[in-house]
Parts: C-alpha cells; sequence; structure tokens
C-alpha cells in the first residue's frame, strides 16, 4: 500500500518518499513491523484465546514435563499469519506474482490449519481435519503454484553462461539477454548449478517441455506436501518449529536476494530470476514474525501455533523455495523436517512388519518424531531398536541443538552452491 502511495506522490517532491523504492527499506521495515505486531498485538491475542479456554489437548505420554502444557493456549499460528501479512500488505509490491503467490499460500494453509485446529478443540480430542482433506489441501496448494508458475508471464528467469576471454582466457559468467520460461532449477554439486526437468522427458519428442512442466508441477505438489507436514511433525517442542523455520526464513531470504539481483547472481554463477527480488520483503516479514512469535513459544511456552502454524510455516517455506527455484536444496536447507518426517515412516513400517513377521511390533526408535526420542530414557521397557541416549534429555536442550543443526544445514546449504 505505501508503495502506492509513493507512486502517486512522487511528483510532489516529499523528503524520503523515494526510500520505499528500495528493496532493502521495505524490507527492513515489513521485519520491524511484523515483529511489533506480534510481539504487542500477539499478547492480546494470547489472552483472547485464554478467555476462550482454547486451550492444548495433551495426552500422557510419559515425557517429562509434557502435562504441565495442558490447557496452554493454542491455535497461535494466527499470530504468525497476521504478522506476516499485515506488513506485506503495506509496504510490498502487491502487482507482483510472487508476493501474490505468498500471500495466497500464507492464508490457504492458515486456513486449513485453522480448520484442523478448530476441530480439534470442538470434538476435545487429537484427531481433528482427517488426514485425507489435509491432502487435498496441500496438493490443491501445489496445482495452484505450479499452474501459475506454469501459465504466468511474469514468472520467467535468465540462464547463467559461463564465457571464456579469447584474450586472457578467463571465465566470465554472463546472463543471456532474454527472459524465457523454463523448467530449470538449481541443483548442487553441477557445474552452472543448473538442472532442467524437461531433460527427462526427451523421449516425448516435440512435447518434451510440455512434459517437464507436468513433472515440475508433479514436484512442486510433493515438496509442499513433504515440508507442510515435515513442519506439522517437528512442532512437539516449546519453539522448535518457530527456531528452526526463523533460520530457514534467513537462508532463503539471502537466496533470494542474490537471485533476484543480476549482479550477485553473476558473480555466484547463479540463475537470474528477474522481479524476484520482490520476496526479500515477505522473507523479512515471515522472519519478524517467527522470531517474534518466539518471545511466547520459547520455554515454557505460553502459547503454542497449532496446525493453524506449523502447516503455514511448512508451505511457505516449500512455496518460497519453488518460486526462486531452490526446491531441490530443500532436502539438505530442511533436513531436520524431513528427518522428523522419514523417523515417522519408519516406525510405522517397521511396527508393521515385525507384528506381520512375529505377532508382536517393534519400533526402531523409542518414540517418534525424533524429538521424542531423546525426552525418552533408554531401556525404559519400550521394544525399541535403537536405545540411546540413555538418559532422557531437557526439552530445552533438544530444542537448542536442534535449532543449532539447522544453522549448521543453513550453512551447508550455501556451501553447495560453490562445490561444481
Amino acid at each position: 500500500m505505501f508503495y502506492y502511495l509513493y507512486e502517486l506522490l512522487r511528483d510532489y517532491d516529499i523528503p524520503g518518499a523515494r526510500l520505499m523504492t528500495y528493496i532493502t527499506f521495505r524490507s527492513g521495515v515489513a521485519l520491524v513491523l511484523s515483529l511489533f505486531i506480534a510481539i504487542v498485538f500477539g499478547r492480546k491475542i494470547i489472552d483472547r484465546l485464554q478467555l476462550m479456554q482454547v486451550g492444548e489437548i495433551v495426552r500422557d505420554l510419559g515425557l517429562e514435563g509434557q502435562m504441565s502444557k495442558k490447557g496452554t493456549p493454542t491455535m497461535g499460528g494466527i499470530i504468525i499469519i497476521i504478522s506476516i501479512v499485515v506488513p506485506c500488505l503495506l509496504m510490498g509490491k502487491l502487482s507482483n506474482v510472487y508476493m501474490l503467490l505468498m500471500i495466497f499460500s500464507t492464508i490457504w494453509l492458515g486456513c486449513l490449519g485453522f480448520a484442523d485446529d478448530y476441530l480439534k478443540i470442538a470434538r476435545h480430542n487429537k484427531d481433528g481435519l482427517k488426514g485425507k482433506f489435509k491432502i487435498v489441501g496441500q496438493v490443491g496448494l501445489g496445482l495452484v503454484v505450479g499452474l501459475t508458475m506454469y501459465l504466468s508471464p511474469s514468472i520467467v528467469m535468465r540462464e547463467n553462461i559461463e564465457v571464456e576471454n579469447r584474450t586472457s582466457h578467463e571465465i566470465v559468467v554472463k546472463h543471456k539477454s532474454d527472459d524465457i520460461k523454463a523448467t530449470q532449477t538449481t541443483i548442487p554439486f553441477v557445474k552452472n548449478n543448473n538442472f532442467d526437468y524437461s531433460s527427462l522427458t526427451k523421449w516425448m519428442g516435440k512435447h518434451a517441455q510440455t512434459g517437464g512442466w507436468i513433472l515440475f508441477i508433479l514436484v512442486v505438489i510433493f515438496v509442499v506436501t513433504a515440508v507442510s507436514n515435515g513442519a506439522n511433525l517437528t512442532d512437539g517442542l516449546d519453539g522448535l518449529c518457530t527456531g528452526i523455520s526463523a533460520v530457514i526464513g534467513v537462508a532463503l531470504a539471502i537466496m533470494c536476494y542474490l537471485g533476484g539481483n543480476i549482479i550477485y547472481s553473476s558473480y555466484l554463477n547463479i540463475m537470474y530470476i528477474p522481479d524476484s527480488a520482490e520476496l526479500v520483503v515477505f522473507a523479512a516479514a515471515f522472519i519478524g514474525a517467527t522470531i517474534g512469535f518466539l518471545w511466547y513459544n520459547s520455554f515454557p511456552a505460553q502459547v503454542f501455533m497449532g496446525d493453524t502454524g506449523s502447516l503455514t510455516l511448512g508451505g511457505i517455506i516449500a512455496v518460497f523455495a519453488i518460486l526462486i527455484r531452490k526446491e531441490l536444496l530443500i532436502p539438505v536447507l530442511c533436513a531436520v523436517f524431513f528427518v522428523e518426517d522419514i523417523s515417522v515412516m519408519m516406525q510405522v513400517a517397521y511396527f508393521k512388519y515385525t507384528k506381520k513377521r512375529t505377532g508382536v511390533g517393534r519400533r526402531i526408535f523409542k518414540m517418534t518424531p525424533l524429538h521424542h526420542h531423546f525426552q525418552k530414557p533408554g531401556n525404559a521397557g519400550i521394544d525399541a531398536l535403537i536405545q540411546r541416549p540413555l538418559q532422557a534429555i531437557p526439552e530445552s536442550k533438544i530444542v537448542m541443538r536442534f535449532t543449532l543443526i539447522a544453522i549448521m544445514l543453513a550453512v551447508v546449504t550455501f556451501v553447495t552452491l560453490k562445490i561444481r
């Protein structure tokens, strides 16, 4: 809104008005504003949730300090959503297709998570929205994002190429002059870091490019579903999902700024995505919202985000990475989410397999998702393959260690771009 206000008033030579044209300034304001909303208005929302008796339903799983969380206000993801959307509406360029997709994704998954939390509270159980409806919602968002990227003429890229100087024999990175509609993305450990999905559909002949887009849309659906569910599973300890999401948000913001600037893109030998730098404003609001929410969500938590927050955070990270063509870096950057996902799948599969073979189901971990494994002491009567650590680790220490791992993974993600 303020961006367009400047457009109307720029002829009047108002001091400082030109600041609105700078991505860095608008991003900084969005960051501060989102922090302010999350901390100041977040307190009012928490008080309101307490008055409405919107409390967490806790099942006794024998974890230390678990039952003390009973009654803690949930659905705090509303704070995160408001803290993201409001700064973006005020400071963002709303004609930018990337910004519109991110705001749409935030509200879409926020509504999906809200429906899940509301049903849990209304029915007083932990089931909430059926899993198939969650999947339909996530797949639907993936389709919207993928098809928009395919159909929108505003979503283009410029391929980076290496050119040898005939005189000095130095390799210089340049970008092609034309914006193209392509299914290219960034992939680590490969020269020029570019991978084209259509290279896998060459067998389709003249329809190879169309096949590439179909494959790309399927990847988008998978990434959105996997990361969203991974964040949902990670939200089990005070401040865990919030802290990790903030770290990932910082990494994505940096990658977005670099990929949206043709000078830095050339220096780093990565593809240039015109107009995508506007997403830095969204990323700044996302970072501010998660840090602001962490003010109340850190141990001991005064509010839980619920599925309203966790599904939204995971979906935002997935869609953001897809829009800046970094979705194939997610297995490294979001490895904590994926490990949480995989730990549950391994546990369920192994339990069913052993029960079918021997009549008694066995476990790999003491408990899943993985962060709960570390809360259980070893040899505590649980028939699990992995009993270590033998001593239960305090919740706050698990959160800190997982967050440190997320920081290291973010660093490794950047390093992979320079390893050819």
